[in-house]
């Protein structure tokens, strides 16, 4: 009977909403019967979250956010781990609502409060994790850093590890996005330990690998990001978590900065990777394309044609600039590889740049060593000098002098002491 209800309720959502809702509440709000109280408990869990499927599904923002507040007479009755679970699932459903990321900002406040005054703990401290998330997405990062801070130092004191690796994620992507690329490793380094320790369900290993990858990419180590990033692949791809894209395209553009281009069809044709073909991964072989040709003009090009799937992207976006330096670098050398003087108005004309952002690069260039020579300004030209051999005697002999007059001088000052 009380199954049948619920079965009832739902086969009217898609023709009177409105009367399936006003089932759904009935359900809910009904006193529990002396007999079959269990049975009756279940069926108003059954309808809360047919419920919430409900509005979320009809985007119901507002709605959404009023039925946490409704619920709470309800939440009063029952055991505090099913209120945890009821508040969760409602968050997360209103989440994947477009447009509701201000209701959810002051919905998760109003739960973290209402937590504080009822003295729930376990459930205060996984909505503070979503607020910080939020607070994250949404570039608030003073306020995202101070909760982080107060949940580690809380949860570490409690031992509750599951939600201390969630949270040393949360502080990894933090600082990554903070660019503080050494206290993220730091985070991540305390979360694989964590990890160590419990069981880690695959979602949440994916995301373990794919920000060790993330992170050894910043640090221009692409060969250990590439093996991350295909760990994060194959994991996501096993449970179709749409991760898995991502990881495809960040394994291929560490194929692409470490000139392995030629890798990149190869991994492409891979039986699973297959499944992800689409406008983002033709993005990738695009770039690839372009940075074999080695030719700035198609790389901008690339650039502009694609720039929802490549320079939106952060992750992306942070290894850009310098893949476009390196192959203007590469063009350039390989323009004035055959002369000993060069105008830089012919290097502007080959690569189709600006002459001011020619003569600013090759300056770089030679600042950095990357090219031998000088900047003639009044002839505007770049004059290439030989490159010399360093005489490993002579280098040996400078390191003897050295030394040497460090020896002496150590002598006379114990002599004037001596005095």
């Amino acid at each position: 009977m009380d199954s049948d209800r619920v079965a009832e309720a739902k086969a009217l959502e898609a023709a009177h909403e409105y009367e399936a809702e006003a089932l759904y509440r009935s359900i809910i709000t009904e006193p529990l019967p002396e007999n079959g109280a269990e049975i009756a408990q279940k069926e108003k869990e059954s309808a809360i979250v047919a419920l919430i499927e409900l509005l979320g599904r009809r985007n119901r923002i507002a709605d959404l956010a009023e039925l946490a507040r409704w619920l709470r007479p309800y939440f009063d009755a029952v055991p505090k781990a099913k209120t945890a679970k009821i508040v969760r699932t409602l968050i997360e459903t209103l989440s994947r609502c477009p447009g509701s990321g201000e209701v959810l900002l002051a919905l998760c406040h109003e739960v973290v409060q209402w937590c504080r005054d009822e003295k729930r703990t376990f459930l205060r401290q996984r909505v503070e994790t979503r607020l910080a998330s939020l607070y994250l997405e949404r570039k608030q990062y003073p306020e995202a850093l101070a909760l982080i801070t107060s949940l580690l130092h809380e949860v570490r004191r409690m031992d509750d590890r599951g939600l201390l690796l969630e949270v040393q994620l949360l502080e990894t992507r933090l600082h990554h996005a903070l660019r503080n690329i050494s206290k993220a490793r730091a985070a991540l380094t305390g979360a694989r330990a964590t990890a160590n320790a419990i069981y880690v369900p695959p979602a949440l290993q994916g995301e373990i690998d794919l920000w060790a990858g993330i992170i050894y990419a910043e640090e221009r180590d692409y060969k250990t990001a590439f093996s991350y990033f295909y760990e994060s692949f194959e994991v996501f791809a096993s449970i179709d978590d749409s991760r898995a894209l991502d990881s495809l395209k960040y394994l291929l553009l560490c194929k692409v900065m470490t000139q392995q281009t030629g890798e990149i069809a190869a991994l492409l044709q891979g039986r699973v990777a297959l499944r992800y073909q689409g406008r983002e991964l033709d993005a990738m072989r695009e770039l690839a394309a372009a940075c074999e040709k080695r030719s700035v003009q198609d790389l901008e090009q690339v650039l502009r044609t694609n720039q929802q799937f490549l320079t939106e992207d952060p992750i992306i976006r942070n290894h850009l600039d310098e893949l476009y330096q390196k192959l203007l670098e590469r063009n350039i050398l390989r323009i004035i590889e055959p002369y000993h003087r060069v105008d830089l108005a012919h290097i502007a004309r080959k690569l189709a740049m600006p002459l001011p952002q020619i003569e600013a690069k090759c300056s770089q260039m030679i600042l950095d060593g990357k090219l031998n020579g000088i900047i003639d300004q009044g002839a505007g030209c770049l004059i290439v000098h030989e490159s010399t051999q360093t005489d490993a005697l002579c280098q040996d002999a400078n390191r003897l002098i050295k030394n040497l007059d460090e020896a002496v001088s150590n002598l006379f000052m114990l002599a004037a002491r001596l005095r």
